[in-house]
């Protein structure tokens, strides 16, 4: 079986819960704690897919208001991006538009997968509400506490990175 490795980051404001969906995939762990991202931490996941083994490094980039905040160096050699923001904090959520395009602008035609987080502080009736908020098409709603939707998203990602004709 043949093995690739690719760089991910994963990105968004602060506070959204990027940490701890990479602490959910990886380490299958989850802390209340809330620790700050300084800078950039990198952890490594190996995901099989039937024809094909991934090593994923996943950067965790330290959350800003806007990414025009985020030095580009961080997004030197990407392969894919999760771009994170908080479900139930609609200020997480307010750039979006802004931060996607600057992405895109940056990363051009790389995987880029957007991600409503925290989904488990909402109650069905207000997450549907919350959802109706959201200016932009999201591709996963998660919960980094109980694990709602955290593997679907790192292996949907897995595959998008195969299937990306710009760097195998």
């Amino acid at each position: 079986m043949r093995t690739i490795t690719k760089k991910v980051i994963l990105t968004g404001s602060f506070a959204v819960g990027k940490t701890s969906l990479i602490s959910r995939f990886v380490y299958q762990k989850f802390s209340a704690t809330y620790k700050t991202t300084l800078g950039v931490r990198i952890d490594r996941k190996t995901v099989e897919l039937p024809e094909i083994t991934i090593n994923m490094l996943i950067w965790d980039i330290g959350g800003e208001q806007t990414q025009l905040r985020v030095p580009e160096t961080y997004y030197l050699g990407s392969s894919g991006v999760i771009y994170v923001y908080d479900i139930s904090r609609p200020s997480s959520f307010s750039q979006i538009h802004d931060d996607l395009a600057y992405l895109k602008s940056k990363l051009h035609d790389i995987p880029l997968v957007i991600v409503g987080n925290k989904t488990d502080l909402l109650d069905p009736v207000t997450l549907e509400e919350a959802k109706q908020l959201v200016p932009v098409n999201t591709h996963f709603f998660t919960s980094a506490k109980d694990g709602t939707n955290v593997e679907s998203l790192f292996i949907y990602l897995a595959k998008q990175l195969v299937n990306d004709p710009s760097g195998i």
